[in-house]
């Protein structure tokens, strides 16, 4: 293999940075309470990977987690799938957060594009949240309910999500901007008791009415039994008789906060990662691996103390929303922000950012890009003088957006650039404030996380790209897929390739630092500006048209490139794609999945790729589309039509001509 050329270096600690680190005051704990003394980063985690019981108990301790029961035993089975994580234990997310509660902090700030920054105390945080338990407790809501929330990144959000899960409930939230088929796919899956929703919300300076798609909602979930009408304007039409109450009589008087203790591995939350095929994958994550894996993210890899003011930029269709909002677990302030990056313009975030005094400030890769390209100047547009670190994920930061980061907000900035997924509510690569920092590299596979790089053989790989894998198990993994009954899906969708082992659909290549580079999806999932979607939702809308016969669409998402994201389709006989018919079929995308993924460019194709099985061929088409050779990415005696490749192959050879 050809040397790699050195990255460039953009930022090293300084000895003051590194001793006041929540990492360095973790180390120093170990040293002191286990006699464990690690002298650099990369020495604990190798420990935290080769003695995951020892690690995951130091944390149990160190981030004094409070329960209702202890555990008996750290790690029951080491399946995977089927770990057992602190069997016996019992405890409640809520506890988490409030056994932080001060007076001397407010614990969320927040703005959006109608109403400008405020604050809430600790004190109305936990008053609303027990009010609103206790309404929902009085309508029959109990243990293993599922209560979903239609609702934008809101303190009223965060308030409905304790409540829910105070009581042993199971949350599950999707935003205001998905198409209705889309939250169908996800609510219907889960038969919730209760909906709580906005009637209308604001987004790019227009006001969207959503009582039309509460109505549709209500009509479509039967299971529902109750009804809380967040704040907005406008109320839905109910088809049948059901409890419907205003926010504000739901959140109202003093009643105490009641939290139900339940085991480490109870359900807290339905999230959905997409599959290529079928629903989208309800995934059930545990109160008890949230708590920790989380906490180990915030606090040791984020670097958050109590008296830090957190924001990751964020809709609640994407798990930056569940982390944003877990900056609560460190007794942090969290500053949320409700709207389009882009309105008016791409300063608003940096201003956001200069009102609510950030010292750590996150969002998508893509918003780096997109500032750099609309020539913004953060400092120059807000006092930035609070701001201590920046976080980026979604996508791969390229070289380029380093720099700029590095060029804007100064030398004295630690940028984190992470990479996880819904998939496990986490990170498995990340940052550590121990270590420089190179160009488009992440500093460290996290702790707890053996993440290695495999070929197609099972064989690790060093310095080379191999699809990234997780070879131990991690608390945070998911406890199973609702209606999976067998488990046959979640093995289907992470151990299939290497049975045991946790494929999770990225190129990754660890250098020989111990840091990594991510390179973009290797499967066929879409990943449009951080969010992530099955291309089975994108086909469910375009092949409802009477038009469309097939179709296919790929991400061609890869390190150093921008997104760039084809729809192929094969229309009816005689048919033309002309652009009254674009048009038409990138209105069914926008309003039956989400405006996030309309299609850069449809092209109207002869075929659709299939093999014998009758599977469309959307990981080759992708492979070919980023430059590699047919031979490479097909076996053509397995398909069903192999001539259908050629016009993907002249296609991808005119595209990289271009």
């Amino acid at each position: 293999m050809s040397e790699r050329q050195q990255p460039a270096l953009l930022w090293t600690p300084t000895p003051e940075r590194i001793a006041n680190s929540r990492l360095k005051l973790y180390m120093n704990w170990l040293r002191a309470e286990r006699g464990l003394d690690f002298q650099d980063y990369d020495t604990l985690w190798q420990w935290s990977v080769r003695e995951p019981e020892a690690f995951w108990a130091s944390l149990w301790t160190y981030f004094d987690v409070k329960h209702g029961k202890t555990y008996t035993k750290v790690l029951g089975r080491r399946d995977m799938p089927g770990a057992e994580w602190f069997v016996g234990a019992e405890l409640n997310f809520v506890d988490q957060i409030f056994k932080h509660e001060t007076d001397k902090r407010p614990a969320i700030l927040f703005a959006s594009e109608v109403r400008p920054l405020a604050s809430m105390s600790w004190a109305e945080l936990k008053r609303q949240v027990g009010a609103l338990s206790a309404h929902l407790r009085a309508h029959g809501i109990k243990r293993g309910d599922r209560v979903v929330c239609y609702a934008p990144n809101t303190p009223e959000t965060i308030i409905a999500f304790l409540a829910v899960v105070s009581l042993g409930a199971v949350w599950s939230v999707c935003s205001p901007d998905m198409g209705l088929q889309s939250v169908l796919d996800r609510f219907r899956q889960i038969e919730p008791a209760a909906l709580i929703a906005v009637p209308s919300c604001d987004y790019n300076g227009k006001h969207h009415d959503k009582t039309d798609t509460l109505s549709q909602l209500v009509a479509a979930l039967p299971t529902l039994q109750h009804l809380v009408l967040m704040p907005g304007t406008g109320a839905p039409k109910l088809d049948r008789p059901l409890d419907c109450i205003p926010w504000d009589r739901a959140t109202e008087g003093h009643a105490p906060l009641v939290v139900e203790q339940v085991p480490f591995d109870h359900p807290l939350w339905v999230v959905y990662s997409s599959g290529t095929t079928g629903l989208p994958k309800p995934i059930v994550h545990g109160h008890g691996g949230i708590v920790m894996v989380i906490m180990a993210l915030i606090v040791l890899h984020n670097d958050i103390a109590p008296e830090d003011v957190f924001h990751w930029y964020s809709s609640t269709g994407w798990i930056m929303w569940n982390a944003q909002m877990s900056g609560l677990l460190a007794g942090a302030t969290i500053a949320l922000y409700d709207g389009a990056p882009s309105y008016p313009d791409w300063t608003r975030l940096w201003r956001f950012a200069g009102e609510a005094k950030l010292s750590f400030f996150g969002a998508g890769a893509a918003f780096y890009a997109n500032c750099q390209k609309a020539g913004v100047v953060p400092r120059e547009v807000a006092n930035l003088s609070h701001l201590r670190s920046v976080g980026s994920t979604g996508s791969p930061l390229s070289e380029e957006s380093y720099a700029w980061i590095y060029q804007q907000l100064g030398k004295d900035v630690w940028l984190t650039s992470i990479s996880g997924g819904t998939d496990f509510a986490g990170a498995f690569v990340g940052g550590n404030v121990l270590q420089p920092i190179y160009a488009g590299e992440m500093q460290c596979r996290c702790l707890g996380a053996d993440i290695q790089a495999f070929d197609d053989d099972g064989k690790a790989l060093t310095d080379e790209v191999g699809e990234l894998v997780c070879v131990s198990p991690i608390p945070s993994m998911p406890l199973f897929l609702w209606n999976d009954a067998d488990g046959k899906r979640y093995r289907e969708s992470y151990f299939d390739t290497y049975p045991g082992i946790w494929r999770h659909g990225d190129w990754i290549r660890i250098t020989p630092r111990g840091g990594a580079v991510i390179y973009g999806r290797s499967d066929a999932t879409i990943n449009r500006y951080g969010l992530r979607l099955g291309t089975s939702e994108i086909y469910r809308a375009v092949e409802e048209l009477p038009e469309v016969l097939d179709s296919l669409v790929v991400d061609l998402e890869f390190l150093g490139r921008e997104s760039y994201m084809p729809l192929f389709v094969v229309l009816r006989p005689g048919l033309t794609l002309d652009k009254a018919l674009q048009d038409r079929i990138n209105l069914a995308i926008r309003n039956s999945v989400s405006a996030r993924f309309v299609p850069n460019d449809i092209f109207q194709v002869p075929d659709v790729p299939r093999t014998l099985s009758g599977k469309k061929l959307e990981v080759p088409v992708k492979k070919l589309l980023l430059g590699q050779p047919l031979e490479k990415v097909a076996n053509l005696g397995s398909m069903a039509n192999p001539q259908s490749l050629d016009w993907y192959v002249d296609f991808a050879r005119k595209r990289a001509a271009a």
